[in-house]
Order: structure tokens, then sequence, then C-alpha cells
């Protein structure tokens, strides 16, 4: 089920935005086509970096009130990946990084993960697990029953 996936992510996507790159630069000149690639790409950095250090201060903002960060992680996990998006050259890639860096349309996109986590925990496809962790080899007995949970 993964490979057809994988196959279509790094073969069929390049082919499809390699095509709209040939007819864009026919129509525009390849000069032309050049240049909105790069503008795309250093604009794109820029944003994705001005949102990431915004949701880093707020995990950091979290962390110091003693609050978990989980909708600042995935909020950051959603800016990097379009970050990703937008370096990668291509119309369709860019328009889907600028979406996932966009704040109104990423907490679309947070809203939609988290549904498709939910729904795959209730169907049983994903299952929590206790872990012990253990970070240092002194460390008293309360300390030592303490399980994390951790999904899988």
């Amino acid at each position: 089920m993964v490979f057809p996936r994988l196959l279509f992510l790094f073969v069929m996507v390049p082919l499809v935005e390699l095509s709209i790159l040939i007819k864009l630069g026919k129509y525009l000149g390849t000069l032309n086509t050049i240049l909105i690639i790069i503008l795309t790409g250093i604009l794109g950095a820029a944003f994705a970096r001005s949102q990431g250090a915004g949701i880093i201060s707020r995990i950091r903002n979290s962390l110091n009130q003693g609050q978990i960060p989980g909708d600042e992680l995935i909020q950051g996990l959603l800016i990097l990946a379009g970050g990703l998006m937008l370096i990668t050259p291509g119309f369709i890639t860019d328009l889907l990084g600028f979406s996932l860096i966009l704040p109104y349309s990423r907490k679309w996109y947070a809203r939609m993960f988290l549904s498709y986590i939910e729904k795959k925990i209730k169907s049983g496809h994903w299952q929590k697990h206790d872990i012990h962790v253990n970070n240092s080899n002194d460390e008293s007995e309360e300390d030592s029953n303490h399980k994390p949970e951790i999904m899988q």
C-alpha cells in the first residue's frame, strides 16, 4: 500500500511539474519561468522562516508554562512540510507549500491531520503502548515507575 503512494510521489509529481514548467516556459519564456521559480523559492523560504520562528516561540512559551505544545508541534510540522515543498521546483508543490505555510489554511490542514490520527486510533490501526524510558541510572523508585504513553 505504501509503495504505490511513494511511486506516485517521487515519479508522477515531478513528471507533472516538469510538464507544467515546459508549457509555462513556452508561454512566458525560459528566463521568466526560471525567475518565477527562484522568486517563489526565496519568498517561500523567507515566509516559512518567519512562520517557523513564531511557532518556535509559541512552543517555548508553552513549555515554560508547563504545558504540552501539541498544537504548536503540528503547526511546526506543517510549516516544515510547506517549506520543503517550496524549495522543490514546480508550481503544484509551490501552491501546496504556500497553503501549508499560510496560517488560515494551515489551521485547516492541522484539523484534517488530527482527524486522520483520531480515525486511525479509533479504527485500531494505531495503538497506544506503554514504554519505559530510562534517562539515568540513579532514578528514584517513584520515577522509574512512570511510563510515558506512545502511539504506534
